[in-house]
């Protein structure tokens, strides 16, 4: 019997207030930015990419599938940053059999950031995310890796992309890769952890992704207004790298650096994660 047909649909979780004293330099309010969940399904099962933050956008999310009529038989995370996987348990635990899923270096990250939770996502939000205890098994154990009706599906690590230890998803029956974090797509990029050589890094990602020649990517971080395309993509997500080392280079102060970087992105959304790294990457400078 031939595989099924194979489609994907994204859910953007729209950027959430934060409780967060003061604003942004240009006066702006502090937000969450876009996180997005990808749904990738054949007849009669779907894999779930990426859970969202909160338990209102993971509720959401679960509708959704519902909706869909299918299993769900996994729920892939691509890296340990809260806001894509901190609901995992708890959609796993509405679609009995679900299981979740990450590489083996995702999830040694994503038992040090529940470690963190409450130092820092409880504190921007607070009240708001569920009991996010790590239940991810390893998909170097899966014996015969992550499949859908047929078609194979393929976790490549990548590395060190907005934090250490990323992987993406690879579709090729979808010409697609769900790229977690390490392509964006119309939103400003979390540069924090991006110092001593971390921008390097990321574009050997980059390149990573790129060399698997999906025609389409889904970024972790998306404008729900913008299409897919992987060109697209891969060219502003190098090109703001490259702008952060060249105004780094040229700007005395975060300020300058956050004002400098609006100018040449003014598209962008969320430029509350703008100034928090404005902030990280100037926080020894004098």
């Amino acid at each position: 019997m031939s595989a099924t047909h194979l489609d994907y649909e994204v859910l953007v979780s729209e950027a959430i207030p934060l409780a967060l004293p003061g604003r942004l330099p240009d006066g702006g309010a502090r937000t969450w930015a876009p996180v997005s969940t990808t749904l990738i399904f054949g007849h009669g099962e779907v894999i779930l990419v990426d859970p969202p933050l909160t338990a209102a956008q993971a509720e959401a999310v679960a509708d959704r599938v519902r909706a869909g009529g299918r299993r769900l038989t996994y729920i892939f995370v691509t890296h340990a940053h809260g806001d894509h996987w901190f609901t995992a348990a708890s959609l796993a635990d509405r679609f009995p059999g679900a299981q979740v899923v990450a590489t083996s270096g995702t999830i040694a990250q994503m038992h040090r950031a529940a470690q963190a939770r409450a130092g820092f996502w409880d504190k921007i939000l607070p009240g708001l995310i569920p009991a996010s205890p790590v239940t991810a098994v390893a998909a170097e154990d899966l014996g015969s890796g992550l499949a859908l009706e047929g078609h194979a599906l393929s976790v490549v690590g990548v590395g060190h992309s907005d934090t250490d230890d990323t992987s993406v998803l690879h579709i090729p029956d979808l010409d697609l890769v769900v790229a977690g974090d390490v392509v964006y797509n119309g939103v400003h990029q979390y540069l924090v952890e991006s110092r001593d050589g971390g921008r390097d890094a990321w574009r050997r990602a980059v390149a990573m992704v790129e060399a698997l020649g999906a025609r389409r990517i889904i970024a972790g971080h998306k404008n729900h207004q913008y299409d897919d395309d992987a060109d697209r993509q891969i060219r502003e997500t190098r090109r703001y790298l490259a702008d952060a080392d060249e105004l780094l280079e040229t700007e005395p102060t975060p300020e300058d650096f956050y004002g400098a970087m609006v100018q040449r992105h003014p598209g962008h959304l969320n430029r509350s994660s703008l100034w928090g790294s404005s902030q990280a990457l100037y926080a020894d400078r004098t």
